[in-house]
């Protein structure tokens, strides 16, 4: 009844607005300055740590951008400091911020007991693809050389960030960085030319994804270069051996068919994949997770995924050293 009354409300009031977002770049940060006022009144609980993170990383030698974003630590029960979750936030490449987040982020320290990055990563128009793949993969590289070891971390990301998530493993692999234990996408938008999105808004009643609205924000997010980028064709680049993901996805949004969509182009590549489609629910439902049961429970679910992902990864990484 919550997520049902929710999902109304939007509907009537979030969603008409998005429809007609503005696609210029004054409109978005007029977007994005609301967006992150309005996540300064969400409050944030005691059983959790937040700090800046700044690093311009001098020791490197090289010019490189410094990895800006945030920690999530847990105050509260069993903590670990042999891993690390890399989250990757979502808002359509060009809102949103690692604070508009972290109703997600603090959840997942306080279930795991494992530290969250969230890295503020470059956002279109005035970056676009693939600036933000470049920060991520930056963040990613700052923990392997802070003593992180990969099979201690486990890639997140919702919405544009699932995108990212899942970017940013194809690149891992494609690199021959060691690889994570694990991603995990909420609601990802896989497809960026949004033809599958376009085609299930004719049925879907998504309470406030607009497949219209998507496709003008895509058309700012690759920029220039267009959509010829193979790192962002999730569904039809080349998949190797990578590690297990968790799919998480709304059962009422336009975004399910892409979800289900990579789910089959992992699961045929070989790769281990877990769908979770959560009947009703809308888009990134697990942010309200203080309030809907179903979030809540979607991510326990996260949760056990993640601790088993970095268990397997863990013993796999000791098999082969012994």
């Amino acid at each position: 009844m919550r997520s049902r009354a929710i999902s109304q409300a939007l509907r009537l009031s979030l969603r008409p607005f998005i429809h007609h977002v503005p696609s210029h770049a004054r409109g978005l940060r007029t977007a994005r300055s609301t967006v992150d006022a309005a996540a300064r009144l969400v409050p944030v609980g005691r059983d959790v740590r937040i700090k800046p993170l700044v690093d311009p990383q001098v020791e490197t030698g090289r010019e490189e951008r410094p990895v800006v974003g945030e920690w999530v630590t847990s105050r509260t029960g069993e903590r670990r400091d042999d891993g690390a979750i890399l989250y990757l936030h979502g808002g359509a490449y060009v809102v949103c911020s690692p604070r508009t987040h972290r109703p997600i982020t603090t959840r997942l320290a306080v279930e795991t007991g494992i530290p969250v990055l969230v890295p503020r990563y470059r956002m279109a128009p005035e970056h676009p693809f693939p600036a933000p793949l470049e920060d991520a993969l930056a963040a990613y590289r700052w923990l392997l050389a802070r003593g992180v070891p990969a099979s201690g971390i486990v890639i997140a990301g919702d919405s544009a960030g699932g995108h990212l998530a899942a970017s940013l493993t194809g690149e891992i692999c494609r690199t021959g960085l060691p690889r994570p234990a694990g991603t995990v996408l909420f609601s990802p938008w896989v497809d960026l030319t949004c033809e599958l999105s376009t085609a299930e808004q004719r049925r879907a009643r998504d309470p406030y994804i607009s497949a219209y609205a998507a496709q003008k924000v895509a058309r700012l997010v690759v920029g220039p270069a267009g959509f010829d980028d193979p790192r962002l064709a999730l569904l039809t680049c080349p998949w190797g051996e990578t590690s297990p993901f968790l799919i998480q996805v709304g059962g009422a949004e336009v975004l399910r068919p892409e979800a289900e969509a990579f789910a089959e182009a992992l699961t045929g590549a070989g790769i281990a994949c877990e769908l979770q489609v959560w009947k009703g629910q809308m888009h990134v439902f697990q942010i309200l997770n203080r309030v809907l049961p179903e979030a809540s429970a979607a991510m326990r679910e996260t949760a056990r995924f993640i601790r088993e992902a970095i268990a397997t990864a863990s013993a796999a990484e000791s098999e082969a050293v012994a």
